[in-house]
C-alpha cells in the first residue's frame, strides 16, 4: 500500500466551501482520475483519506493537507496533475509527495495567517498590534456547543505584525492569491500577518480580531478577509513555520541513490 500526501488550496470564492463540500469534491475527483484507492473494511467501505486540521469555512488557504492510501503505486506528481484537473478551480492540488515518515498531523503545530482589514489604516492597525503584543493575556469569548467560553487569545500568538497593503502590480504571484478578488481596493487597507500555535482550545484568526477589539477598540467596518499562508512545525528558535512535507521529500531523495546503487549491483556485468 502506498501513501501520498497532498497540499491543496481554497482560493477566491471557493473559500466559502465547507470541509464537507471539499470532501465531496475530492472524492469525485478520485473517481474521475481513476485513482486506485484503498478502502476501509466493514459494511460501508469508504476511501482511505485522512484530513489534517482543515481551515474554517469562509477562510482562504494556501496550505491544507491530506493523505490518501493507494492499492497500487503511482507517481506523486502525475497523480497530483490528474487530481488537480478534476477539481474545481480554486480548490487546487499544488503539491504531492510519497509518505515516507509518520505523523503528518503531529508536524502541524502552527499556522501563518494573513488578515486583510479593509477600511482600517495601517497606523490604526499598528497601534492595535502594539497593544495586543504588549499585553500578558487577552481574554476573549467564543460561543461553543457547550455555551460561551472564555480563554486567552494572546498566549497562542507567536508573532503579530501590521503591514500596508501593496498595489496589485507590485505583488508576487503567491501574494495575489491572498487578498480576496471580490474586495474593494479604493479605501484604506491594513494587512496583519500572524503566527498562531495550534493549542487547546484552538485560537483562530477571528479570536485574535476579538482580542484586538478588546484591547484597542479595533473594529474593521467590513469582515476581515482571512487566508492561511502556511502551516507546519513551529521552530521556536527562528519563529518560523516549516514545510511539513519536507521530511518526506528528504526521505524520498535519500532512498533514490540507495535504490540506484542496489539496481546497479544486481545488473549483470
Amino acid at each position: 500500500m502506498q501513501r501520498i500526501r497532498l497540499r491543496y488550496t481554497k482560493r477566491g470564492r471557493l473559500r466559502f466551501t465547507s470541509h464537507r463540500d471539499f470532501q465531496r469534491a475530492f472524492e469525485r475527483a478520485l473517481r474521475r482520475a481513476e485513482v486506485p484507492m484503498a478502502y476501509s473494511a466493514g459494511f460501508t467501505p469508504h476511501p482511505k483519506v485522512s484530513y489534517a486540521n482543515a481551515a474554517p469555512t469562509g477562510t482562504g488557504s494556501e496550505a491544507e493537507y491530506l493523505e490518501i492510501a493507494l492499492t497500487d503505486a503511482r507517481d506523486p506528481e502525475k497523480l497530483r496533475l490528474l487530481l488537480d484537473e478534476s477539481m474545481p478551480v480554486g480548490l487546487d492540488i499544488i503539491d504531492a509527495v510519497e509518505a515516507r515518515t509518520s505523523g503528518l498531523a503531529d508536524r502541524l503545530t502552527a499556522s501563518v495567517w494573513e488578515l486583510r482589514l479593509d477600511g482600517v489604516t495601517p497606523e490604526d492597525a499598528e497601534r492595535a498590534v502594539d497593544a495586543f503584543t504588549s499585553a500578558e493575556t487577552v481574554e476573549v469569548q467564543r460561543k461553543t456547543k457547550n455555551g460561551m467560553r472564555t480563554f486567552d487569545a494572546r498566549g497562542a500568538v507567536a508573532s503579530l505584525e501590521a503591514h500596508t497593503a501593496r498595489p496589485e502590480a507590485q505583488k508576487s504571484q503567491s501574494e495575489t492569491h491572498s487578498p480576496q478578488p471580490d474586495r474593494p481596493t479604493d479605501q484604506p487597507c491594513a494587512i496583519l500577518r500572524l503566527v498562531v500555535r495550534h493549542v487547546t482550545p484552538a485560537v483562530r484568526p477571528d479570536d485574535v480580531l476579538s482580542g484586538l477589539r478588546a484591547v484597542a477598540d479595533l473594529a474593521p467596518p467590513v469582515p476581515a478577509a482571512v487566508t492561511r499562508l502556511a502551516q507546519g512545525l513551529f521552530d521556536e528558535e527562528t519563529g518560523t513555520v516549516t514545510d511539513p512535507l519536507a521530511p518526506d521529500r528528504e526521505a524520498v531523495a535519500a532512498a533514490s541513490p540507495m535504490a540506484a546503487t542496489a539496481a546497479a549491483a544486481k545488473a549483470p556485468a
